[in-house]
């Protein structure tokens, strides 16, 4: 009977238990894409090159689903607790019918767990597709063709881990329902649709009080976060918890003194305060701001954390990606530190005597540095000095323009600006004349490569590697290499970013969505009466829009 019973409630209340099926199925994506990060195509590619990222990556996440699972389970609640607002009439006729408190919760939990089983398996179907677009998003971000890689997968591990999650969360729901029924009244539940707030004034010098201390709170939250920085500001405990502590009393107090400040203000101007249903909607907004300040709150946190994480994530993947480009310009760079004693080596006769056809590179250049002499070049400062030809070559290979800047002379070298590069040099750009009066410090070799990256990389460096082994002064640095040790860092940024900004983002669609329909379902017998006295549909629809834009 409560079988049949509870698969009828289902169909007769889909539109309420739309949402939390809605609630749940898009949880339980979220959490099963992220937690199936370990056999999405980014990750098989950085385990199959050893990258020391897998497991810090596979860690965070593991640690960071815990933390999530205890958000949707508060958003869970959170949209339960809704449901049982919308039927509490319902629950009070089967009480009146006969029926004892624990079989309507033995009831509650049989048409729960029929919508929860429904939106676990669509979750788990939607978290299969989600997976396959965040692997296809992640391995967009790599330079080369891994197109072998994007496949669509199933991960038993984070199936099982997301169904046992949704298990406990499934479980405390029905506990909290249980214990909510349990506690009800009769006559509460017949009548709770008909409990109206009670809106206690509250003084206008308070009202003020609370409005500017909110304010002081948030604006010194907000200081103490751009004095610092970000990473600062959130790594450090005693830096984090103030600002924290700050900023959210803040919100606080301005939530709360709305009720007693906004209101005082249009009354004090009557001309706005009674004109077309501004009285209503005002006041129906100021009772609700006066009882639900904390949720107002705490959807204020959650906006921060998602737009703060998400927009932190993106700025950390260019950072590292500028930072890439700059450790390692060319797809090759090999520094000869011997050349001063040795002179100059031949790299394409190295690569010929290793197999190495020189058809495999599509461009390179040999840039030769000097020791720089004060006497010839007029400056002091500089440790080294590069001819303005071998200096322009590398430039037009990036794409930058040639260097204009002022040459050293004798007679105006203090006009000439140090060159900064990667190697950890600083440098003068001299006429090529000038080179042949300066004594050679070092080479250095810069190539790219003409066909696949990854299998001219393995010859190039085997011979260089073989030539290393024995010459100790050749310094080697790829751009593929170190391409792939920052993939670690950027998709551990990425992943994390999205993941609990997209959580954070979630919740904080839900619970406005949820706060305002609940509202909406509560304030339709008054809006009904407007209309029976008089007040078009219009009118009403004008209050209602204007009450939602306040919000």
């Amino acid at each position: 009977m409560f079988s049949k019973l509870a698969f009828k409630n289902v169909g007769r209340s889909m539109k309420d238990y739309g949402v939390w099926f809605l609630t749940i199925a898009f949880g339980v994506c979220l959490f099963y894409t992220f937690n199936s990060i370990d056999g999405q195509g980014a990750m098989v590619y950085l385990a199959q090159n050893q990258n020391p990222m897998v497991e810090p990556i596979l860690m965070l996440i593991d640690i960071f689903s815990v933390f999530v699972a205890v958000v949707l389970a508060c958003l869970i609640l959170y949209a339960n607790r809704f449901l049982l607002r919308r039927r509490k009439r319902e629950l009070g006729t089967y009480l009146l019918l006969g029926l004892s408190q624990g079989q309507v919760s033995r009831l509650l939990f049989l048409e729960t767990g029929v919508v929860g089983l429904l939106s676990l398996a669509a979750g788990l179907g939607l978290g299969v597709a989600a997976s396959y677009g965040m692997s296809a998003l992640t391995l967009s971000m790599f330079e080369m063709d891994v197109s072998d890689l994007l496949a669509i997968t199933f991960s038993p591990g984070a199936a099982v881990k997301t169904v046992l999650y949704f298990g406990l969360i499934f479980l405390l729901v029905m506990l909290f329902s249980g214990v909510q029924v349990s506690r009800a009244k009769l006559i509460d539940l017949m009548q709770g649709e008909r409990k109206n707030e009670v809106l206690k004034p509250r003084p206008l010098g308070v009202a003020v009080f609370q409005f500017l201390l909110g304010v002081v709170f948030l604006a010194a939250a907000y200081a103490i976060l751009l004095t610092f920085g970000m990473a600062i500001a959130v790594a450090v405990l005693p830096i984090c918890v103030p600002m924290l502590t700050l900023g959210t009393l803040g919100t606080l107090l301005i939530f709360r003194s709305l009720s007693g400040f906004v209101l005082k203000f249009v009354q004090g101007r009557p001309r706005l305060y009674y004109k077309n249903l501004n009285l209503f909607t005002l006041r129906q907004w100021i009772s609700k701001v006066h009882s639900t300040y904390l949720a107002q709150t705490v959807v204020c946190i959650l906006l921060l954390l998602a737009i703060g994480i998400t927009a932190s994530s993106v700025g950390l993947n260019s950072t590292i990606e500028s930072m890439t480009g700059y450790q390692s310009p060319f797809d090759i760079t090999v520094q000869n530190r011997n050349a001063d004693a040795l002179g100059p080596m031949d790299f394409d006769a190295l690569l010929e005597e290793h197999g190495v056809n020189s058809s495999a590179l599509s461009w390179q250049q040999d840039t030769i540095f000097y020791y720089n002499d004060a006497s010839v070049t007029g400056i002091e400062e500089a440790s080294a000095a590069v001819r303005l030809s071998d200096y322009n070559a590398l430039l037009a290979r990036q794409g930058e323009p040639g260097y204009s800047g002022p040459l050293p002379h004798l007679q105006e070298g203090s006009d000439v600006t140090l060159t900064t590069g990667n190697l950890g040099l600083s440098y003068l750009i001299i006429p090529d004349e000038m080179a042949s009066e300066l004594k050679i410090r070092r080479q250095v070799w810069s190539a790219d490569y003409a066909g696949n990256p990854e299998e001219t990389e393995a010859e190039v460096m085997a011979a260089l590697r073989q030539f290393q082994e024995e010459n100790w002064y050749l310094s080697i640095n790829s751009r593929l290499t170190i391409y792939q040790e920052a993939m670690g860092n950027k998709i551990l940024a990425l992943f994390l970013g999205l993941y609990l900004g997209s959580m954070f983002m979630l919740a904080t669609v839900l619970i406005i969505y949820y706060k305002q329909i609940s509202e909406g379902y509560e304030d339709h017998d008054r809006f009904r009466i407007m209309q029976q006295v008089g007040m078009s549909r219009k009118e009403v629809k004008r209050a209602i829009n204007k009450q939602i834009l306040l919000v």
